[in-house]
């Protein structure tokens, strides 16, 4: 039922956007493969033209073992994803004008935004994104060409704008903007719009980190069986 309900966002999406189908892919190849589709054992064998990984300019995204892409979501591009993550329904990860690199065991839920800025006069060398291991990104987060370092909690609607760097081992209240260039120290919770330092981590919080993405690990395994 789940990989149904996937499907028919996928359809409803690709039919207001109107450019959500690869262009060469026809409409009929495209409804026949969402129509008969099985998810891919966890050996990671998507299909050349699976909908929700799209080659731009001709770089495709490169996915480790074991990654769960929701037919739902979008990854384009310059993308590299490590071991074990998952992308949940209607997530977009947008690499078409510079790099986006993922750590192992990231789960970027649903409708969350991943995108980056190109290199211009007024950024010479723009702004990648990059996210380290064991990282839980919440619903609806926009992390934009910003550096996110290893066990780290994006709260659900949360803002991360170019040339933040968030620390190790970092929580992220729900609703937190992080203005572009700001420095998250590792160790600290923060909330805020914009963020402020609430107070630091207890040793027992620190543990959720690697809890909450091996959770994310044992659930989108369930949906590669």
């Amino acid at each position: 039922m789940t990989i149904w309900l996937s499907t028919f966002l996928y359809r409803v999406f690709a039919y207001i956007l109107d450019k959500s189908i690869p262009a060469k892919i026809s409409s009929n190849h495209t409804t026949e493969l969402l129509g008969h589709f099985t998810m891919p054992a966890i050996d990671n064998n998507y299909p050349e033209n699976y909908p929700a990984i799209r080659t731009f300019n001709g770089t495709t995204p490169k996915l480790g073992k074991g990654v769960f892409v929701d037919p739902a979501s979008v990854v384009i591009g310059d993308v590299e994803i490590g071991d074990d993550c998952s992308i949940w329904p209607c997530a977009v990860i947008r690499g078409d004008m510079h790099r986006i690199r993922i750590g192992a065991r990231v789960s970027v839920q649903d409708n969350s935004v991943l995108h980056i800025t190109h290199a211009s006069d007024l950024v010479p060398d723009g702004w990648p994104l990059t996210i380290g291991d064991d990282v839980t990104i919440g619903h609806c987060a926009t992390l934009h060409g910003c550096t996110i370092g290893n066990r780290v909690l994006v709260g659900i609607g949360s803002t991360i704008l170019d040339g933040a760097v968030v620390e190790d081992d970092v929580v992220i209240g729900a609703g937190t903007l992080v203005p572009p260039g700001k420095v998250l120290k590792s160790g600290f919770m923060y909330m805020g719009s914009p963020f402020k330092e609430i107070r630091p981590l207890k040793e027992s919080e620190k543990g959720y980190f690697v809890y909450s993405a091996q959770n994310y690990v044992d659930l989108k395994n369930e949906y590669l069986k």
